[in-house]
């Protein structure tokens, strides 16, 4: 087994995989959510509307989300809970209708009114006591479930990670007093409620078991907030957008810098329909980081509209975090770098004698092709790089056992 050296610190390596077609279905109507996992190809496909309520999990996190995308509604009221009694009836026109955010797991519906990005204790639906280290709820909802039936709902408090919260007809009737304990959804981003049947639901895989969520979701199109279908990503994940750029060749490099973590990177915006059929934009790629630090470029080419609820797109390994696998393709470094008068050395260790070099500019257009013969391990040789414009350029060495991929700077 070929042995990393501290050469590998200065390259970016990739290993060749090969390209599948994946399609995921969430059903008609997008009645499914389907956790995925890249990897793996695990799906974990449930129900959309078995649930009304989320509870974050994960350490001190509080988010809580309303079940939108099923039809519930959910109203910030202004009364505190000491006035639990005084909502009796409807009054959506006093009421501030809310949604979660559609970039941030952290953001949910009864995070409303929060001070967290300014250090505040206020986290919407309750505030933070420093020496108790308790959240108490402070806040009285009104939800309009799926169904047409109305509910108010309060969240008494988080104390010793349970959360403790009631919800009654709006007349007081039909209490129930619940408790979600986070310790039973340990390895799970949110544990979910169901406000029907009153019961505590496991809707998701394990955190560690999927990357992207195929769902249907709520998004804000400025004049309304409106159902749509596409891809939101684990809280781990990230994801860059390339636009403008060859979908195949392109270099997953050239997305260095443009990760976000924000869950909607990709969304639904891959498609739009023309009035007829949907079209899917031919100059556009996604690079994902999944949950293991490998990385994946995804090019989206189908959707079967709420008649079917398929998605389809394709994937390939760009980068992975085996060693074993970046040893593969060997390592490949060109110094100096940055390059300045078009000349410069590249220091090669590969399992191959033969190796073809290319340079690509960061729309991954190919601007310098040569080949290379005679290589053994750990020798040098040299390139012309002259003409290159000054800029930031991806250099691919690529062989019979695999291909490295490493950045390259012209002055």
């Amino acid at each position: 087994m070929k042995h990393i050296t501290l050469l590998s610190s200065l390259l970016a390596a990739s290993t060749i995989a090969a390209q599948t077609e994946v399609t995921i279905s969430t059903a008609a109507g997008n009645t499914q959510q389907v956790y995925y996992s890249l990897a793996t190809d695990a799906e974990h496909a449930v129900p959309l509307a078995e649930w009304d309520l989320a509870f974050q999990i994960n350490g001190f996190e509080s988010s809580i989300l309303v079940n939108t995308a099923k039809g519930d509604k959910v109203f910030h009221t202004g009364v505190g809970v000491s006035d639990w009694a005084s909502i009796t009836a409807p009054d959506e026109e006093a009421w501030t209708e809310i949604n979660n955010s559609e970039t941030h797991w952290s953001k949910g519906a009864l995070t409303y009114g929060n001070d967290i990005d300014d250090d505040g204790f206020n986290l919407g639906w309750g505030t933070y006591n420093m020496a108790t280290h308790a959240v108490m709820g402070t806040e009285v909802y009104a939800v309009q479930l799926s169904n047409g039936t109305w509910k108010k709902l309060r969240i008494d408090g988080l104390i010793g990670g349970v959360y403790m919260f009631t919800y009654a007809d709006l007349d007081g009737s039909q209490e129930v007093e619940a408790q979600l304990v986070k310790g039973d959804f340990s390895t799970k981003v949110f544990g979910y409620w169901d406000m029907t049947a009153n019961a505590a639901v496991d809707h998701e895989p394990a955190s560690a078991d999927w990357d992207l969520l195929f769902t249907k979701y709520l998004s804000d199109l400025g004049v309304m907030w409106y159902g749509v279908a596409g891809v939101l990503q684990h809280p781990s994940v990230t994801v860059a957008q390339l636009d403008g750029v060859d979908p195949v060749s392109v270099d997953w490099l050239a997305a260095d810098g443009q990760f976000s973590a924000e869950i909607n990177t990709i969304g639904s915006d891959w498609k739009s329909y023309n009035g007829t059929a949907y079209e899917y934009p031919a100059d556009r790629v996604y690079f994902v980081k999944d949950v293991a630090g490998n990385v994946w470029k995804l090019i989206f080419t189908g959707y079967g509209g709420a008649a079917t609820g398929t998605m389809t797109f394709t994937k390939e390994l760009v980068s992975a975090t085996s060693v074993n696998e970046i040893a593969s393709a060997g390592t490949a470094v060109v110094y100096p770098n940055p390059v300045e008068g078009g000349r410069a050395q590249l220091l090669l260790d590969l399992p191959a004698s033969e190796a073809f070099v290319t340079v690509l500019d960061m729309n991954g257009k190919q601007v310098h092709a040569e080949r290379l013969t005679g290589i053994v391990p750990m020798s040098v040789h040299p390139i012309g790089l002259d003409g290159l414009a000054t800029g930031t350029y991806l250099l691919r060495v690529q062989h019979m056992a695999g291909v490295t991929t490493s950045k390259l700077i012209v002055r």
